[in-house]
Order: structure tokens, then sequence, then C-alpha cells
């Protein structure tokens, strides 16, 4: 069955000298070069891999796991090496436009000259988003990498040394002569157990058409023939002669070797009795997902505010399932030119902002001001008034007032003690006198 698919093209890792010779890998970065450790090295000969035999690589962003995959003599592959990713962005489900910060789910294909030796993340290749399944959907975005650094917006982001690996496995099988090698980009391993979890999802339909060429590659252990037709991917399907495939068209007739659809179907009935079973046990709850193009249109727009160096939220807006939009509240701006020209113009804005403020509070205490200056000036003239009819009244109140009058005493009304005293000296003269006469016989 190998040997049919290969001769009919189902390999797309095929072995050949063409978009890679000398002259596009000398030129590579230091970090590039470095080779394979000895213990990988001799893991692949224990396995009957050569260094520069094919190489492919499988992604799945819920378990945080990049693998590598490499042929071995019968053609077949095994997996040689496992990686923890460091950074994925977004959440479960495919990419749908620029800016919506997802990774992409879907099955892509890296030649040499995607191969990046002096990236900013130290190492880095594209994965070739979009492909043709993207633009037959109207799907957009660039620049979507497999890198290091750890630090990630769209990106599957490696640690350093783990790029230092991934990029030589990927060196190694071009300088082999492998013309491109195969990225499949998973949700999560597409056991049935984790296809009933998600089978209320919106993303569904598009997982179980990927699921379609996981499971090819799980029956065959040989990267699938990917083509697109109808906007959506077909799998070890072989066009009648003279037929081609279209994107956005029709699909053509096609075959497929009867030995792998006997694969494939005793395949999906043991699927289907364990996707029965998986729909009635208890299982984890469903990680979060991508509402769909909505949300992608949201975050997007996020995303071109915050690259101009606007003040947006922290984090990307989430769509909910009622259609509400959940926002963190904390704000901030992208560290970039852009965002510190915005941080300099919000600055200018607010001390304009700040001195127009100062100057109309300026202008209404000095109002203020002048007012109570009024208000006090009016007072004193209302308290001169009042004190000035008050003068006047007791003016007048003395004026018609009655005038006192003095009483002479008579005689008689002579005080008591006046009168008392007089008639006490009355007596003794004419008590002296009469002794006079007596003596002189007067």
């Amino acid at each position: 069955m190998f040997a049919k698919l290969a001769r009919t093209g189902l390999l797309i890792a095929a072995i050949g000298v063409a978009g890679c010779n000398d002259s596009s890998m000398k030129d590579f970065a230091p970090q590039a070069n470095k080779p394979l450790p000895d213990k990988i090295l001799a893991g692949m000969k224990a396995k009957g891999m050569t260094r520069t035999s094919p190489v492919m690589a499988r992604i799945f962003k819920e378990e945080g796991k990049l693998e590598i995959w490499k042929a071995k003599t019968n053609g077949r592959y095994d997996l040689v090496a496992s990686y923890d990713i460091c950074k994925w962005s977004g959440k479960l489900g495919p990419k749908f436009t620029e800016g919506d910060r997802q990774a992409p789910e879907g099955f892509y294909t890296v030649r040499p000259a995607q191969m990046n030796p002096r990236s900013s993340y130290h190492l880095a290749f594209n994965i070739g988003y979009p492909n043709a399944y993207d633009r037959a959907n109207g799907r957009t975005g660039s620049h979507l990498m497999v890198h290091g650094a750890c630090s990630s917006s769209g990106c599957y982001s490696m640690t350093d040394a783990q790029i230092e690996q991934i990029y030589a496995f990927g060196r190694d099988a071009f300088q082999g002569g492998q013309t491109e090698f195969q990225i499949q980009a998973f949700p999560f391993r597409m056991t049935a157990a984790n296809m009933a979890r998600y089978r209320k999802d919106p993303n569904y339909e598009f997982w179980k058409m990927l699921k379609v060429g996981y499971d090819n590659f799980e029956i065959t252990k040989v990267p699938p023939k990917v083509d697109v037709c109808e906007k959506r991917y077909v799998f070890n399907q072989v066009a009648a002669d003279g037929a081609t495939f279209d994107p956005a068209g029709a699909c053509p007739t096609t075959t497929q070797p009867d030995s792998l659809k006997s694969a494939f179907n005793a395949y999906q009935s043991t699927y289907e009795a364990a996707f029965n079973g998986a729909v009635k046990a208890s299982v984890p709850a469903p990680k979060p997902t991508i509402a769909g193009i909505k949300e992608a249109s949201i975050v997007s727009e996020w995303s071109k505010k915050r690259a101009r160096g606007e003040r947006v939220p922290i984090e990307p807006p989430s769509f909910n399932a009622d259609g509400s939009v959940t926002e963190t509240a904390r704000m901030g701006r992208i560290d970039s030119p852009a965002g510190r020209k915005m941080a300099a113009l919000d600055a200018e804005k607010a001390a304009k902002q700040k001195a127009e403020e100062q100057r109309l509070a300026a202008i209404e205490a000095a109002k203020a001001e002048k007012e109570a200056a009024k208000a006090q000036a009016l007072a004193e003239t209302e308290a001169a008034k009042i004190n000035s009819l008050a003068e006047e009244g007791d003016a007048v109140a003395a004026a018609e007032a009655p005038v006192a009058t003095a009483t002479i005493a008579s005689p008689q009304a002579a005080a008591p003690a006046e009168t008392q005293a007089a008639n006490a000296d009355q007596s003794r003269v004419t008590k002296l006198k009469n002794k006079l006469l007596g003596m002189f016989g007067g």
C-alpha cells in the first residue's frame, strides 16, 4: 500500500534536490548551524533513520506539544522528539483574519525559503499561512511562525534551545534533499474522547474535516497528500488524468487505493464506538475556543488600535456565547515607536487640558473674588445707612422729650435736718441772753 502511495504522489515529503542547495544554506547564522544532540542522533539511528531523512511536524494546542517525526528506511514516519510549546496565542480554533491573534490550525508546508536563521526571535520558519484552504475561505494573515524567544502574537513560540533543535531537523532534511516538509496543526489530539468533548463547539465541523487528515496519518504513518476543492481539505485523493484541484471550484473525480479505503473504514468503525462511549462518559470541560469571524473581527480591531499605540485593554476582548463582549478593565499601550508617539501626544493633550482647566479656574476665582468684594461694599453701604438712620432717630427723640423744672423749696419745706439745726442755735442764743439779763438785773 505504501509503495503505491509513493507512486501516486501521496508522499509530499518525497526526496528531491530542487529548491535547496548549498547557496541557500551557507549563509545561516551560527545558531542555525548547531548539530542535533548525540542522544537524538543515536535514537534516530536505532529507528532506522538518517540525520538527513525527511521530516514532518505535528502541533497540538490544548496539550501544548510540538512533535517531530522522521521517515524510516521503509518510508513510514516515527516520532523522534516532542517539545512543550512555550507559548501560543489566541484560543482553540482556526485563524480567521489578520490581527485576530489566533495561531493557525490546518495542514501547512515549509520550504527552504521560509527558514529564517536571522530572526528577531532567535530562529524561525514561516509555516505557510495562508494556504490554499485559507485563501479559498477568505482568511487573511501573514508572518505566522514557529520561532524562539518564547513570545507569541499568533505564532507557536518555543524556547531558544528548543527552536535550535527543531530548526536543525528541518535544515538537515533540506540538506538531504527534501524539498518541503509538512506541519499539521490541530486544536488537540483528535481522539474519540476529545472529539466528544467538543461536539457542540462552533468549530466542530472544521475539526471533523481536519480529523480526516489526522486519521490518514494515524493509519499510514505517512504525511497525507493534501489538496483543496470546494473550499475544503481533501486527503490522499488522486485526480483523474488531466483533472486538477481548484480550491474554490468543484472537486474533480478522484480515486484512492482500495487498501487505504479498507484501513480507513476499519479505523472509523472503531472510532465511532469509542466516540459513542465518550459522549456518555464524564470528561473534562472543554477549553475556550474562538467564536468564529465575529470574535476574530473584534480582536483584529483591538490589534489595530494596539499597533497604532492607542491605549486598549491589556488582554484582547472575548466574544461570549450570548453575543456580549468581555474586556479587561486594566488598560495599557504597546511599548513601540507608535506607542511612545501616542503616549507623547496624550501627555501633550493632558497638559493642554490641565492648563485650560487652570485658566478657567483662575477666571472663576477672580470672578468670585470680585463678586465677594462687591457684596462686601454693598454690605458696608447698607450698614452706614442703618447707622445714619439710627443717629437721626436719636436726635429726633431728644428734641421731642419734656423739659425738666427745678422745685424751689419754701421755708416750711426746708429739710427737717436744717430746720432742727437752726432751732437749736436760736435756743442757745436765747438761753445765753436770759442768763446775762439775770446776772445784771436786766
